[in-house]
């Protein structure tokens, strides 16, 4: 067992910084992971199955129109629908994150999982046959439900970066966040091969040929198949619970927060492959250096801008990704990855959507995540941050500008464009706003701060289910390019407001914030390279001082 020496500062803290990676790493990974995992299953199945809710419970509401469509729910429904869990996501997110920084990360973790999975099954039952009582039923339940999984983010975030070494740490934290991409794919596939299975012995016509025997003739089946698709959200989340409540409290919170340097070096001798001292005698430092609240003035000369950095990156950032992934089933038709929906019944509409949500998020989606963890702690941040959202926008501007012509002439190029979106997200500001909020700020208030940063995240995705989805419901070919184009020139302003945000990649947590008693925090805008990462006011330069550095 190595041994960790504390001569740059509080020994626990430099264990944690430049311990090897081991296996306990890659187990607070799957730990936390499996939590997001659960998250975008939750979140993205809804989409697969909305159609089908439009065409059991409304199926004459678009009969009286000059070109009426299947599947479509009532505005006021389909918005509350795709829309309420993400209410229940941003409430979550502060209420969970307040309380991480208050009570401990350790003591409200399981509560979240809890709170996922009974409402993922809870969103399977309904009280009462009437459509009213079905979607509000699946609204109270997706809320409470959301309201769960806002707490995984900044609890999830912190723990991570807080567990993590100074070289890895973004690579890390990164990987929680692309299970994300996992379990998008999961959404797709788990609805994908039960609305198969169940099609298969239950065929009906199509909406065309009888507009009620498309749906009638795969009744029950029809009914039963959304409620399992959302109900086997329960179990990834309840899978991990018991690992979630054998996690250690991490160190930098026990040390720093509770004043506990002994019981925080004891805590990661049982866990990590390290020899720590407890050094109880040089926490005071820390702890003036750490002890102003959220809202003070010496916050915001230090972390003021970075806050509002990070926040509204997620904020801007959210509008376009939400609106791309809640609108996949109106631009599926266009890039004739689904068929027409009056050509096809009911559980056909859902098995193309989930194929076609599958293939994109498998080809597009999941490899983005992975290359944002192999290059972030290359690249940096910020780099990573403003390529995507510049990519984006320019994709997005191509397809609102080409929109007539990339529907009707070029549709695998369509195709390719859609998909590098999604992909230049996820490599890019999609990961890296989840990342950036959980190494800027204090001990003290990090959580809060990742979770205020997610809760701009969560209003921008509220904006696309309210706002943006509202344009595109009825699948009108100016209304998709209008959006198209608005959502380039978000991705844009994103590009500007990253100037707010520092580079990160290189430094321990205690050095990005101000913690360590030095001249505190990176300055806003200081999105540099790694030769700017090395001045020697941050981190030590010479071989000799970076291998000591790194030694464990």
């Amino acid at each position: 067992m190595a041994a960790a020496g504390g001569s740059n500062g509080l020994a626990v803290l430099d264990a944690l910084d430049s311990a090897r990676t081991q296996m306990y790493h890659m187990k607070a990974i799957v730990i936390a992971g499996m939590g997001f995992f659960t998250d975008a299953y939750d979140l993205f199945c809804i989409t697969t199955v909305s159609k089908l809710l439009g065409r059991i419970y409304y199926p004459h509401e678009n009969l009286f129109i000059d070109k009426p469509k299947p599947g479509t729910l009532p505005v006021a429904a389909n918005n509350l629908v795709t829309g309420v869990a993400l209410v229940g996501t941003l409430m979550g997110q502060l209420v969970f994150g307040y309380f991480g920084d208050k009570l401990g990360r350790k003591r409200v973790y399981g509560i979240t999982l809890v709170l996922m999975a009974a409402c993922a099954i809870g969103s399977g039952l309904s009280f009462g046959k009437t459509p009213s009582a079905v979607i509000g039923t699946l609204c109270f339940f997706r809320f409470w439900l959301g309201f769960g999984i806002g707490g995984d983010y900044p609890l999830s975030a912190t723990i991570m970066s807080e567990y993590s070494n100074k070289k890895t740490r973004g690579a890390f934290i990164a990987a929680v966040f692309a299970m994300q991409g996992v379990g998008i794919i999961f959404a797709g596939l788990v609805s994908m091969i039960i609305s198969g299975i169940m099609l298969r012995y239950h065929p009906a016509p199509s909406w065309k040929e009888d507009h009620d025997g498309s749906w009638k003739d795969q009744m029950p089946a029809a009914d039963y198949m959304w409620r399992v698709v959302l109900m086997l959200g329960a179990f990834p989340a309840l899978a991990t619970f018991y690992w979630r409540m054998k996690m250690p409290e991490t160190a930098r919170y026990t040390a720093l927060i509770e004043g506990n340097a002994k019981q925080a070096a004891n805590d990661m001798k049982k866990v990590m492959d390290v020899e720590i001292q407890a050094e109880q005698d040089k926490l005071a430092r820390y702890k003036a250096a750490n002890d102003y609240p959220l809202l003070s003035r010496e916050f915001a000369q230090r972390h003021g801008l970075h806050l509002i950095g990070t926040a509204t990156t997620w904020f801007l950032l959210d509008i376009a990704f939400y609106s791309q992934n809640l609108t996949q089933k109106d631009i599926f038709p266009a890039i004739k990855l689904t068929s027409p929906a009056g050509d096809i019944n009911a559980l056909k509409e859902v098995f193309e959507i989930s194929k076609a949500m599958f293939l994109v998020a498998l080809f597009g989606t999941f490899p983005g995540y992975w290359v944002t963890v192999a290059l972030i702690d290359k690249m940096g941040r910020y780099l990573i941050q403003l390529i995507g959202f510049f990519m984006m926008s320019v994709f997005m501007l191509l397809m609102g500008i080409m929109y007539d012509d990339l529907k009707n002439k070029y549709t695998t190029l369509f195709a390719l464009f859609y998909a590098l979106t999604f992909f230049f997200a996820n490599f890019g500001p999609n990961s890296t706003t989840f990342v950036l909020p959980a190494e800027l700020f204090p001990t003290r208030v990090r959580s809060t701060c990742h979770a205020i940063s997610a809760a701009s995240g969560k209003a921008g995705a509220i904006v696309a289910a309210f706002g943006v989805q509202s344009l595109t419901l009825k699948g009108d070919v100016k209304s998709i390019k209008k959006v198209l184009i608005i959502l380039a020139v978000t991705n844009m302003l994103g590009f500007f407001f990253t100037f707010l945000v520092p580079e990160t990649m290189g430094r321990s947590l205690e050095e990005i914030s101000g913690e360590d008693g030095n001249a505190g925090s990176v300055p806003a805008g200081a999105g540099m390279g790694v030769a700017d990462v090395s001045r020697d006011d941050k981190i030590p330069v010479s071989s000799t001082e970076w291998q000591s550095s790194m030694h464990a």
